[in-house]
């Protein structure tokens, strides 16, 4: 009785076996009279060839091809499976071979990650690694719809995928990265939505490799590995993917050439051609109805066994139905035949297999044959859709594996000095391209640990990037000796952030994770994934991925600390926010065309929607005439945008602190001006342009000799001298005492005869002047340390040379020939801002469009950004209310808004009234659209080498990108 009841807990109860037949196309009678008419036709060498299908590697020569081609005329093969090649040169051979072929074949790949695995120019999606770690499996299944679309399109008809075998063994040399984990429900969950999502574009789905290759350390492609395990352990493991798919209707299974003592008597007798595995087991115990392939007969684990010939023989009469990759067809066709005649194989028998490839043949369309259309196939086969999907699976996936201290996601910017060191033999420079996107991340290097050390003596962060090759999911991915031994000793005096891009394994070779803060898996160094690993770093997006194996005794399988996302902007695709990329590409057009027409020398266009920068390029040169090309991190001259990007903050700030109200006037806040006709103009009419106050002064002009309009000695010197200290350019130094002058004309200046809109600096001079002398600071370092630390607007600054910004990285606004007589290059084009030391409240700041998008979604997310508040949430609603529209006044405090006669009447009738934005005099411009969610900067210099040129303006060109942008909207159409 207890032995009974040993041999009931050791088997199973399969009650999900299948209980339909897989094969069936939903017109039995249709599918079943064609099966019929087309075996009836069949000699038995035709039936005994459907039997067969023969391998394609295209890159191999015209001698292979025609081989393909011999065989497919004189032994009738049911089928061929292609490997290396591209896809135009596979679709005219598959087209060649099926017009030849009397019986169309059926045509199968291994694109266990889609068709890249063994075509060159077509996309490949993350490993089953990489897949693993999503807990979404509505994406899982996504990507096998998508990898089905791309065969269908190839005319693959069958996707030796997915890979079920359950990883549990770290030194498994074949497996590893094509497995979606070690835990047996993962990878059955995953299997079963990546088959869902093949079947759904009808494409066919193999389980492989049968009964389980996850736990060898040996490859059966080199020789026969053993599988030891108890058949209870089988049971519970190794079997548990295949009892869940089959449930599911599994189309077809691989069976693995491996040796399995448990399930089969004869010791090193494969699994491909063991009657009890394949027929006993599959078929009768799972209850499997589908078709069942051989794995690869060329495979040492098979090959080894016996002699070509005799193994296709014994793989048909252990159950399998179509013999993959026979050494020779022609012999193989032979000893079938032969056996055949001497009643070894039933007709019976025979029948039931080739049948049953009919019938699959059927429910793929080939009753129905079309052949492969070759237009537009590169095109279909790498779609945004494909890489839509891409970045969100690795959104899904990354994995923060280990999080003291909640270091990541990284805050409190303006307490971090970050470097970022490479390990690895592969790039990781998206990996720092994506980083530096949020904070300055500095690349440190060593050739030796102690000259590393040093190098980071100045860094309270670092960023350790493991980069190896992504080339195939065979590629090493372990670190060296000399990088465990570096690993440790940064790790004993820095916070550290360890980022792996390769699979999880890597990080067993961690001998003690004491000292390490955090781990974030990336699990392949793709750009895509380096990207988000970046993004998760610091907050854009959250972590949501789960080690799918165990990574070290102290991360076990299924270790993912989820983090939330801080507001901070992502980077992708256009299409993943409801736009439409073709219709942005548009910009590059009509920026090329500006500065072909000699509107601007260059510039820097970006455009986020949602929370997403989805366009970030750069166009031209800094100047017409020079080599030196717009990068994304070079900066410019905003001129005006300092209004709403330096002085408004801080104007916001005090709001909300209560040190002012919007009410308050200039005497008020300033007493120096009481008694003055500024007195009682109050805070809000400066902001919103409508105190009468002078548009601008021309302060420069009482300094330079009217004639020759050089500056005149008693104001300037060419070094700095005695109280000549303000650097107003290069080799040129004004008088201290004359900014207070400035100020003077300022107070003393007549205000316009009439109230109404006019746009003036000279209200943003005393708002400065306020601000400072409130904080006692410069408005320069108030920004600093208010906002564009915390903020990573490493990019934004004031007086960039003194920042030791090199002037390669700054573009210049002007040739001046009126007041300081040189490229303006560096220094603020603005010649009052100039005069006060480069620092004034309407001009000054230097930035990028990266930087100022994020300012700009600050705005948007009404003070928030990367986990701070920076304002109360009403404040921004506040500066951004039109106060005075029933005055033709359309403007916000401080920030601009939409108006007709500056972006024409169709363009101003098609956006939201929230908008906010402003425009610099060099050619600048930032806009907001919080119901669309959309930000848009535009930076140029349109005003080098002359200020001038005015086509920029007149040819309207920064609206003219405005309208593509909204023209690209999809979800609202």
């Amino acid at each position: 009785m207890k032995k009974i009841l040993a041999l009931l807990l050791a088997v199973p109860v399969w009650g999900m076996a299948q209980q339909t037949d897989p094969l069936l196309s939903g017109n039995e009678y249709l599918q079943q009279k064609w099966v019929d008419s087309i075996y009836g036709q069949m000699s038995l060498k035709e039936k005994i060839g459907q039997l067969f299908m023969i391998d394609v590697f295209p890159e191999q020569g015209e001698q292979k091809i025609k081989r393909a081609e011999e065989l497919i005329r004189e032994y009738h093969v049911g089928g061929v499976i292609f490997f290396k090649g591209n896809p135009h040169q596979q679709a005219v051979l598959t087209n060649k071979y099926q017009a030849m072929s009397k019986v169309p074949l059926l045509v199968g790949m291994d694109a266990e990650w889609g068709l890249a695995m063994r075509l060159d120019s077509t996309f490949a999606y993350p490993w089953n690694m990489t897949l693993g770690a999503v807990k979404n499996n509505k994406l899982i299944e996504q990507v096998g719809y998508q990898i089905g679309r791309h065969a269908r399109r190839l005319g693959v008809h069958i996707n030796f995928a997915p890979d079920i075998d359950i990883n549990t063994n770290p030194e498994n040399p074949i497996i590893g990265n094509r497995s979606f984990g070690e835990d047996k429900h993962n990878v059955a969950e995953k299997g079963a939505a990546f088959a869902r999502g093949m079947r759904n574009a009808r494409v066919l789905a193999s389980g492989k490799h049968f009964p389980g290759h996850g736990d060898t350390q040996t490859d059966s492609h080199k020789t026969l590995p053993t599988i030891s395990f108890s058949r209870s352990r089988l049971n519970h493991v190794e079997l548990y993917p295949y009892n869940r798919l089959i449930s599911e209707n599994l189309e077809s299974v691989m069976v693995g050439h491996l040796n399995v003592p448990a399930l089969e008597s004869r010791d090193g007798y494969p699994s491909s051609i063991s009657r009890s595995i394949i027929t006993g087991l599959l078929k009768e115990e799972l209850g499997f109805k589908g078709l069942i392939f051989t794995d690869a007969l060329n495979m040492k684990g098979a090959s080894n066994f016996t002699a070509p010939g005799d193994i296709d023989l014994a793989a048909f009469q252990a159950g399998n139905d179509m013999l993959v990759m026979s050494i020779d067809v022609p012999k193989a066709s032979q000893k079938l035949t032969e056996a055949y005649e001497k009643g070894q194989i039933a007709e019976e028998r025979l029948e039931y297999s080739v049948k049953k490839i009919l019938k699959a043949k059927f429910k793929v369309g080939l009753a129905k044959y079309t052949p492969i259309k070759t237009e537009n196939l590169y095109r279909d086969l790498n779609t945004q859709r494909d890489s839509l999907l891409e970045e969100e699976i690795y959104a899904n996936a990354i994995t923060v594996a280990r999080n003291q201290d909640s270091l990541v996601p990284l805050t409190r910017l303006e307490e971090k000095k970050i470097a970022y060191v490479h390990f690895g033999d592969d790039k990781g420079d998206e990996f720092l391209k994506a980083l530096n996107h949020y904070a300055r991340v500095d690349e440190v290097k060593g050739n030796k640990l102690d000259e590393l050390l040093k190098g980071l003596a100045s860094y309270n962060t670092v960023i350790i990037g493991h980069h190896r090759s992504n080339g195939s999911a065979w590629k090493p991915h372990d670190f060296t000796v000399k990088e465990l031994t570096w690993l440790y000793e940064i790790a004993k005096e820095k916070k550290v952030v360890l980022t792996t891009f390769v699979k999880p394994y890597n990080l067993l070779k961690l001998s003690t994770l004491e000292n390490i803060e955090s781990i974030v898996v990336g699990y392949q160094n793709t750009q895509v994934a380096q990207r988000k690993a970046a993004e998760v770093i610091f907050g854009a997006i959250g972590a949501r991925g789960a080690l799918p194996v165990t990574a070290n005794k102290e991360l076990p399988v299924n270790t993912g600390i989820e983090t939330k996302p801080l507001g901070r902007l992502q980077y992708g695709i256009p299409e993943s926010v409801g736009m439409n990329s073709g219709t942005l590409k548009k910009i590059d057009s009509i920026a090329k065309e500006a500065i072909k027409t000699l509107v601007m020398p260059g510039a820097q266009i970006l455009v986020a929607r949602k929370g997403k920068v989805i366009y970030n390029k750069s166009f031209g040169r800094h100047t017409y005439t020079g080599n030196r090309e717009v990068n994304n991190d070079d900066i410019y001259d905003v001129a005006s945008l300092t209004k709403i990007l330096a002085t408004l903050p801080m104007i916001m700030k005090m709001n909300d602190e209560e040190k002012i109200t919007m009410n308050s006037g200039l005497g008020d806040i300033l007493p120096g001006l009481k008694g003055t006709n500024k007195e009682k103009i109050s805070i809000k009419d400066v902001l919103l342009h409508y105190g009468r106050i002078k548009p601008w002064i021309p302060f420069y002009r009482h300094t330079v000799d009217k004639d020759t309009r050089k500056p005149l000695e008693k104001y300037y010197r060419k070094s700095p001298q005695g109280n000549f200290t303000v650097k107003v350019a290069e080799h040129l130094y004004m008088r201290e005492d004359y900014r207070d002058s400035i100020f003077g004309e300022i107070k003393k200046s007549d205000l316009l005869s009439r109230k109404g809109y006019r746009y003036s600096d000279l209200g943003y001079y005393m708002l400065q002047k306020f601000i400072e002398s409130s904080y006692g600071s410069s408005l320069d370092s108030l920004d600093e340390k208010y906002f564009y630390a915390s903020l990573g607007a490493d990019r934004t600054m004031f007086n960039p040379l003194d920042r030791g910004v090199s002037k390669e990285k700054i573009v210049p606004s002007e040739a001046d020939d009126y007041f300081r007589h040189q490229v303006i290059h560096g220094y603020v084009h603005d010649m009052g801002a100039a005069m006060k030391g480069g620092v004034s409240g309407h001009a000054g700041l230097f930035s990028n469009a990266g930087d100022i998008a994020k300012i700009m979604q600050m705005y948007m997310q009404k003070g928030y950004y990367g986990g701070k508040r920076y304002f109360k949430e009403g404040t921004l609603d506040k500066f951004n209310t039109c106060y005075y529209c029933d005055r033709k006044v359309r403007r916000g405090l401080g920030f601009d808004k939409p108006r007709p006669e500056s972006l024409g009447k169709e363009m101003y009738e098609k956006v939201p009234s929230s908008c906010f934005c402003h425009s610099g005099f060099t050619g600048t411009y930032a806009w907001a659209d919080p119901e669309n969610e959309i930000v848009y900067v535009f930076l140029s210099n349109r005003t080098y080498p002359t200020a001038s040129n005015r086509k920029l303006i007149t040819k309207g060109t920064r609206t003219e990108v405005l309208r593509v942008i909204y023209d690209a909207i999809e979800d609202k159409k």
